[in-house]
């Protein structure tokens, strides 16, 4: 029995209770947003671990991180430091979005030793594997597709990008209004590409009850691909985007009606001003299913720092009730990220989620930022260390004697606070 069966038939399961414990929340909570699919819990069912998250409604934001093996770049042995580096600066999950090497021994590397949950784009892998032994993508066949989504399955992924929301109805609506950057993701353009070659309808959404087959069989959470995300500011919320946003929802009330575990991803490049129009569509037009955001990144013209817009659109997209951030590093529209780039991003997604967290009121969290208020106005050192999210530097600055230099910002708020205290 799934996650969603079991919560349906009222009963808790070890994954929930783990959930409710870790976010300090009634477990009848939890089972009543599993069962409705406002939450998913990614535990594949052949994957034994211990370190469970929940992702949605009236939960924490999560965060997650990315790595994986490349034509360019096929280091194994720096793809597993990535990983525990990551898990080190606190993701909560990874994707592993290899396109090269040993991608069937990539993967088990990284199962074997994340601790937290996994994902995958099987797409890539079935892809890369009909150009490498057919000559061409457009070679591959719907069998090959199905058949890796299984194998991926099989090894253990607790979730998986699955590009269904993509039909030839909303291709033909991209090339009729245009864009700036067509399609800029790469299972999209995979898609799209052998579509448009083949003159054929989408495999994903054309057999999506053979796909939803495969989800529920191994309890995995499917993420619905967001193929067609818009690549720049200047085609948020276009009528490809928003069309996408109406099959997505279509296949998302077929999927929980199946009692598949279900979120969407979404974009991508996304104003300020964009962002609580476009989480208002996607919980309306979704069923209010998690969101994950791969971004939103806030503006176009900051390569090498993107890891600073993306945590700037992704505190607000929190705010506005997106669930799971994908983080971005410094190496985003540049390259390759290296290990520090991996450290960098989650640590800036970390504090764009915790922002987030501040702005939907979550308890404890509202708590914690109490405590280190007043472990400040208090002085105390070990409790600035203690609450902070990132205390290494904080030891390191408390170490060097830092706090000497604030002696008279603190002597000026004693006075100041002396003054309050007896009028």
């Amino acid at each position: 029995m799934n996650q969603i069966d079991a919560a349906r038939s009222g009963k808790y399961t070890e994954e929930m209770e783990k959930v409710a414990l870790q976010e300090n929340v009634d477990i009848e909570f939890i089972r009543e947003g599993v069962a409705k699919g406002n939450i998913v819990i990614p535990k594949n069912r052949l994957r034994d671990r211990k370190n469970i998250c929940g992702i949605g409604r009236g939960l924490d934001v999560k965060v997650n991180a990315l790595f994986g093996t490349s034509s360019d770049r096929d280091q194994m042995s720096m793809e597993a430091k990535k990983l525990k580096i990551a898990e080190e600066a606190g993701c909560h999950s990874f994707m592993d979005l290899s396109t090269g090497g040993d991608i069937d021994g990539m993967r088990k590397q990284s199962l074997s030793l994340a601790t937290v949950a996994m994902g995958s784009v099987p797409v890539y892998q079935a892809g890369v594997e009909a150009i490498e032994n057919k000559g061409s993508i457009i070679d591959m066949t719907s069998d090959d597709l199905f058949n890796t989504i299984e194998k991926h399955a099989a090894d253990g992924m607790d979730f998986m990008a699955i590009h269904c929301a993509l039909n030839f109805d909303m291709i033909h609506t991209l090339q009729k209004t245009g864009r700036v950057t067509d399609v800029v993701s790469r299972g999209g353009s995979f898609l799209t590409g052998w579509m448009l070659e083949n003159q054929k309808e989408n495999p994903l959404y054309e057999e999506f009850d053979r796909l939803l087959e495969i989800m529920k069989a191994y309890d995995v959470v499917l993420s619905i691909g967001d193929a067609i995300r818009p690549g720049s500011t200047a085609d948020s919320l276009d009528q490809a985007q928003i069309k996408g946003l109406m099959v997505a929802g279509d296949l998302t009330k077929r999927a929980l009606e199946k009692g598949v575990q279900v979120m969407i991803e979404g974009p991508g490049h996304v104003p300020l001003n964009h962002i609580r129009t476009t989480m208002e569509l996607q919980k309306k037009l979704c069923h209010n299913v998690p969101y994950y955001i791969l971004g939103f990144l806030a503006t176009d013209i900051a390569p090498g720092y993107d890891n600073i817009t993306g945590a700037i659109g992704g505190a607000f997209a929190g705010m506005y009730g997106a669930d799971f951030l994908c983080y971005l590093t410094p190496a985003e529209h540049l390259g390759l990220p290296n290990e520090e780039d991996v450290r960098t991003g989650v640590i800036s997604t970390r504090i764009a989620a915790r922002a987030a967290n501040i702005a939907r009121k979550r308890p404890h969290v509202l708590q914690s930022e109490y405590n280190m208020s007043k472990a400040r106005v208090d002085n105390d050192i070990q409790g600035q260390i203690d609450h902070a999210i990132y205390p290494d530097k904080l030891k390191n600055a408390f170490a060097s004697g830092i706090q000497d230099v604030n002696g008279i910002e603190d002597e000026a708020m004693q006075v100041a606070a002396r003054y309050f205290l007896n009028r």
